[in-house]
């Protein structure tokens, strides 16, 4: 209805204009030239008038199309006041106008929105424009992660992480794969995933790193614990006939039937063989009976318990040893309110053998020291932290010294630390350890708050 009503005008104006025009032809023919000179203004007036019009109104849309382009959404046109020709435009170009800025609005909250959502998420994400490498989203859990606070380009990454940084790189999209990277001093597992998308005509390319230290450490927990069943059980099936047998030859050996017709020599050389075969027997027996703890723990009797008691009722255990031993225990805890719900009896032996290990660590020092910590995290959970200033351990330990049978002292049984993280995992919790040669160690223990 308003083209019809603008169009109509239109057509108005030209048939107006043609009949000035064919009047002043009609006088020039006819020689009334003083009739002539009047109506020339007339036809002056309004071809003025005519493209004054088409202006304005190529005027205006170039102006809307300016604004459109620098996304400005404030322009508004007055159709009140705007020629008759004009106002029919004008109100179309405020209702596009409007059209535009709702849907700028809800694209940049949606942006907002998945903003939150990418930073809320314990994934870390990243997105990088294959042909420059300019990094486009990246949200907090990939700096917490990888360490870095800020990333322009992904090529940035080579110099930070050489080995990551190719593998991500030649990851092809919609794979995965597990790497491995050390952040302070401690070995982390991270799965990353590729894909790639297409946004104002650029190709980019996203990548997602998850942690699963915790997952294949569970994991790896719970196939141990198969094997120890396994291989305990065939041990003590094996050796136990072997160490009764031992007895059972040993006393037919002393028997006056068998002991009076072979010579002394040779009677003492198989009595001392046979004491051998048992003791040794005896030994594999109580070697797998000690690995079998292990598998033995299931059930857990939880209390809510106040880190601060914990912390006082181990380091009461432990001062007469670490006294006699001249070494510092620094106590911090950052909140005395901090509580966890834990097996109090399985905790404190996670944390006497930690300590165990400890003062074993830094016997050589000529300053030992070794600081418990508790701090609440920000993820609703506290961290318990035994550190030592002690000699430290090699990078290529770290994802070692967890392995049942695995010990770096030679008299260890390595069956420490497997308990101590089974007790862990039980209570839902996790364990990690930072360490390097020279640098002490530090054991870091999650709990739920």
């Amino acid at each position: 209805m308003t083209f019809d009503h603008y169009k109509w005008r239109l057509i108005g104006r030209v048939l107006v204009l043609f009949a000035t025009l064919l009047l002043g032809a009609l006088l020039l023919v006819n020689g009334e030239y003083i009739h002539l000179v009047l109506i020339l203004p007339v036809v002056a007036w309004q071809l003025a008038r005519f493209i004054d019009i088409h202006k304005k109104a190529q005027d205006e849309i170039m102006q809307f199309a300016d604004a459109i382009r620098y996304r400005d959404f404030s322009r508004h046109f007055g159709v009140h006041k705007a020629p008759a020709e004009l106002k029919a435009l004008r109100a179309k170009l405020n209702e596009i106008n409007t059209t535009f800025k709702l849907i700028s609005r809800e694209r940049e909250t949606q942006y907002h929105y998945l903003q939150k959502i990418l930073e809320l998420v314990d994934t870390g994400i990243i997105s990088y424009e294959q042909d420059t490498g300019e990094t486009g989203w990246i949200n907090e859990s990939f700096k917490l992660l990888l360490g870095i606070p800020y990333l322009k380009k992904i090529q940035a990454l080579e110099k930070r992480e050489p080995a990551l940084y190719k593998d991500i790189i030649d990851l092809k999209p919609g794979e995965s794969k597990v790497l491995t990277i050390n952040r302070h001093q401690q070995q982390i597992s991270i799965l990353v995933g590729a894909s790639i998308f297409r946004s104002d005509g650029k190709l980019y390319k996203l990548l997602a790193f998850q942690n699963v230290s915790e997952a294949l450490d569970e994991t790896e927990s719970k196939a141990w614990q198969k094997l120890l069943n396994v291989m305990t059980h065939e041990i003590m099936n094996s050796v136990a006939p072997i160490s009764s047998l031992a007895e059972t030859l040993k006393n037919r050996l002393q028997s006056p039937q068998i002991a009076n017709n072979i010579a002394k020599g040779e009677l003492e050389d198989l009595e001392l063989g046979i004491d051998t075969i048992r003791r040794r027997s005896e030994g594999l027996l109580k070697f797998s009976e000690s690995y079998r703890n292990l598998n033995k723990i299931t059930q857990l009797d939880l209390q809510h318990t106040l880190v601060a008691s914990l912390f006082e009722n181990i380091s009461g255990l432990m001062l007469p040893t670490l006294e006699k031993k001249s070494i510092q225990l620094e106590v911090i805890i950052k909140d005395l309110s901090l509580a966890i719900n834990v097996d109090v009896n399985l905790i404190e032996q996670v944390l006497i053998n930690l300590l165990v290990n400890a003062i074993e660590a830094v016997k050589d020092h000529p300053t030992p020291r070794i600081i418990l910590m508790a701090e609440p995290l920000i993820n609703h959970k506290i961290l318990i932290k035994i550190s030592d200033n002690g000699i430290g351990m090699p990078v290529e330990l770290l994802d070692k010294i967890f392995i049942p049978f695995f010990s770096t002292r030679k008299t260890g049984s390595g069956i420490g630390l497997s308990l101590c993280k089974q007790i862990i995992h039980l209570h839902g919790g996790s364990i990690q350890t930072q360490s390097s040669e020279g640098n002490g160690t530090a054991f870091l223990m999650q709990f739920n708050g």
